[in-house]
Formats: C-alpha cells, structure tokens, sequence
C-alpha cells in the first residue's frame, strides 16, 4: 500500500474478510487467502510525510570586494576544500602533529563513542519491527503419603513451552522509526566528521602562532643584541664626554624594553606549546622539533574555491543539519501513526505431559493463538498536541538547516576576503618595514658620524621593530586566512 496521510479504507471490512478467511470451508484455499492477508499486515502503510530535500537558495558565485577579484572567486568545479588536508598543510612537522592530533584528541574519541551509540539506537529502534520469541520450560513434582482413608499418590509433570509476540507495524510507526535513528546515526557521523575538520583546522592554526611567535622571538633576540651594541658605543661616546648621560639612559631604555619583550614571548611560547599539546591528546609539554619557518610556509597566491551549490555536499555541518532535519521529518510519522489501531499477534506453543517419555508425543502438544486491535477513542488531546509538536521540531530543523547554509555561504565569502586583504597588506607591510629599517640604518650612522642626537636613533630604531613584528603577525594572519578558507570550503575531514 502506499503513503497515507489518513486511512482511506474500512479497518473493519479487512478484520471481517481475515475472519473469513479463517472460518473457510475450503482448507486447500485457506492457507492461501491467510498468507496473501498476512502479507498486506506486513506491508502495510507508512503514514507522515516523505523527505524531500528543500530548495535553498544558493549564490552562483562567492561574494567578494568589488575593488579586486579575491582568490579563488571565479566559479570553477576545482576546490580546495576537495584537496586532503596533507595537500593543503604540506609542513612535514604539522603533518605529524595532526595525525597525533587525529588518534589521541579526546573530542575525536568522543565524537566517535557517540557514533557507537548512535548506532545502538538504529539497533533498539529496528528491533522493534521483529517479532519476540522466547522459549520457557518447567518440571514440577508432588508426592503426598497416605493419611488415613487417603491413599498415597506422587504427581509429576513437564512443560516446554514458546512464546512469540508480534506488533504488527502495520502504519509504519517502527519504519519511520527506524528511519529517524538512521538519520541520526548519520547526522551523529557528520558531526564527528566536523570534530575531526575543526581539529585539523585548530591544529594548523595553533602551529601557525607558534611558529610565528618563534619568528617575533628571533627578531627581538636580534633587537637585543643590536641595542646592547648600540649601549656600548653610547658609553664610549659619554665616558669621552661626546655624549651625554642622558644619551646612555635611552639607550638603555631599547635594551630592557627588547629584553622585557623576549620574557613576554618566552611564556607566550611556552603557553602555546602547552595548547597545542593538550589538542594532540598529551599533557602540557614542549613542540619538538619545529618544522619550516612561518617565513618558509607554502601557500599559492590565489585558491580555487569551487562552485558554491558543491559546499551543500562538502561541509560536514551542513550534511549534519540535512540529516537532523530527515530524523525529524519522519518523527512527525510516528506521531501521526498513533492515531491508528495498534494490532498485534501473540502465538504460544509446547509440549505438556505427566512423563518424560511422553513429553513430546503427539498428544502432549499445545498451541494458541490470538490477534488484538486496539484503537486510541479519547486521549484528551495527547495524540494531536504530539504531531504538533513533532512538526514545530521539524520546522525548528528546516530553520537550522537554510540557516547552516547560509552561515557556511558567509564563512567562505569572510575567509576569501581575509585572505585577498591580507596579502595586499602583508605587502603594503613589507613596504613599511623596509623604509622602517632604511630610516634605522641611517639615523644609526648620523648618531656615530656625531651629526644627530641619540633620540632619532631611538625613534627610528623602535619604529623599525614595531613594524618588522607587524610584518610577522601580517604572514600569519595570512596563513590563518588560508586554514580559515580551507575549513569554510568543507576541508579537512577527508582521510
């Protein structure tokens, strides 16, 4: 039979017709009629509504700034999110921390324990569809001695007896059921796959600070060193009465204020270290040995993000979403099944005899056999406030579900845009820099040549460092852009 809505045919016309079935004279048609009748009992009808996908309503292209073109924003079917994740992060050492990362996280562990127990409920859920048998024996033996006129008598018997029970799923209260714990189980599996997309991405953008961090420690160890030389000549000059005291006090000013940075770094290093160990699943511990510079790190210039309709597909977030919205369409079946009459069958047979020798003769045989219908008359409401409810939460999924696609849109438009600024800054930042560190230089040879005072050194020398260090966050904003694109495009969580 196919979907129904509502019953459209008489419950009472198909009781009568299996009675007549069951009282016909003819014993060769009988075992016909009853299997064709059991057989629509099997089949039955699946009431509620059918999943269909909705429309949604998907951009043919990323947005980005009209000033340029961003990465990536030409609609091509290539993709980065469809490349590995050791494809895109092609440091060796990152490579290894993420396949540390990828077997001892502790949320990977649990994402995948719930999986486990998702799929125990399809288990539970689906044996709800099957019959129950079960089979039960008893021996029971009496012997009473004379009493009087009464005679002594003994009194022995055994039985062996199975017992089956059937709820027919006769409206598909069970299947839709059953569906509901499938798509569960896959939603509960899309969302492990998220876990493991987020680690991977958390995992990169952790060794990207890091490495930056060791790229701030290095300039400033350098810093150091060149003020403390600075210092020295700075003395000379006083102690021959060329310079001031007061030459000496700001030069001593660049050095504490490099070596009170290079302390700062050092527990920012050790800090990130710490964060980083506890996302591969170890206790806080120092990251050996490093891999390439964050100088050194490979990116292309421009991304290929793909056409826009293939990220319903690829983002784990959004299959997660589609598969909660199936579990919670077919829940409104359910409901809706139990306006109808639950039928079900019970079968009991055995063996009943006084001796074992004759328990399973033909005569100690014993069967029975019953049906029940039993139809819901008054609930005060119970039944339709429950397929209200269950459609609010289907239309509470369908919301989540065109909102996750929306924000998945944004994710990919935000990261493309970053990553296009961020190139275009790190280059107006490299600009910077370089005359930063011209203007140092300079104001250095004027202060030894005698031709300036120690505060332009000072002036030019702190500007150079302030803007060599924005330099080092501007490349790793760049490569946090890159593993923000990666993520956004649904990266990450292939194998």
């Amino acid at each position: 039979m196919g979907h129904l809505g509502s019953t459209d045919f008489s419950l009472w016309g198909l009781v009568r017709a299996t009675s007549t079935v069951l009282s016909a004279k003819t014993d060769r048609l009988k075992p016909v009629l009853l299997a064709s009748t059991l057989s629509i009992f099997i089949a039955g009808c699946t009431v509620g509504p059918n999943y269909k996908r909705p429309n949604t309503d998907a951009p043919t292209s990323y947005r980005t700034l009209e000033s340029a073109p961003a990465p990536g924003a030409a609609p091509t079917a290539n993709s980065l999110g469809d490349q590995k994740w050791w494809e895109v992060f092609q440091d060796e050492q990152l490579q290894k921390l993420i396949r540390v990362a990828l077997q001892q996280n502790y949320d990977v562990r649990i994402a995948a324990s719930r999986v486990d127990a998702a799929q125990a409920q399809v288990g539970l859920a689906r044996a709800n569809q099957l019959p129950n048998a079960n089979v039960g024996a008893t021996g029971n033996g009496t012997r009473n001695p004379a009493t009087g006129p009464i005679p002594a008598y003994q009194f022995n018997y055994g039985r062996i007896v199975g017992n089956a029970a059937w709820d027919v799923d006769f409206w598909g209260k069970y299947r839709r059921s059953t569906e509901a714990a499938r798509a569960n189980l896959l939603a509960t599996d899309w969302a492990r796959q998220e876990v493991i997309a987020t680690l991977v991405a958390n995992v990169a953008t952790a060794y990207f600070q890091l490495r930056e961090l060791d790229l701030e420690l290095e300039i400033s160890q350098k810093a150091l060193a060149s003020r403390k030389e600075s210092l020295d000549l700075t003395k000379t000059l006083e102690e021959h009465g060329i310079n001031s005291i007061l030459d000496v006090r700001q030069a001593e000013q660049l050095v504490y204020t490099a070596a009170a940075d290079i302390a700062d770094l050092n527990r920012r290093i050790g800090q990130q270290e710490d964060f980083l160990s506890i996302l591969l699943g170890n206790n806080p511990g120092p990251i050996a040995p490093r891999g390439k510079e964050l100088t050194a790190q490979p990116h292309a210039p421009v991304v290929p993000a793909g056409l826009p309709s293939q990220l319903l597909e690829r983002r784990p977030d959004i299959r997660e979403a589609e598969q909660t919205l199936i579990a919670a369409n077919a829940q409104i079946g359910v409901a809706r099944a139990a306006y109808y009459p639950d039928i079900s069958l019970t079968a009991q047979g055995g063996f009943l005899s006084n001796a074992l020798g004759s328990l399973f003769s033909g005569g100690a045989g014993l069967w029975t056999f019953a049906g029940s219908i039993t139809q819901p008359v008054f609930e005060g409401g119970q039944l339709r406030s429950n397929v209200r409810l269950s459609q609010a939460q289907q239309q509470q999924a369908l919301l989540t579900y065109q909102q996750t696609i929306q924000g998945a849109f944004r994710d990919v438009s935000d990261a493309l845009i970053a990553y296009q600024q961020n190139q275009e800054f790190t280059a107006q930042q490299q600009l910077l820099t370089n005359a930063a560190q011209d203007a140092a230089q300079l104001s250095s040879k004027r202060y030894e040549a005698g031709t300036t005072n120690y505060l332009e050194v000072l002036t030019n020398d702190t500007n150079y460092l302030t803007a060599d260090l924005g330099l080092a966050q501007a490349r790793l904003n760049e490569l946090l852009a890159l593993v923000q694109i990666y993520k956004a495009l649904g990266g990450g969580w292939q194998q």
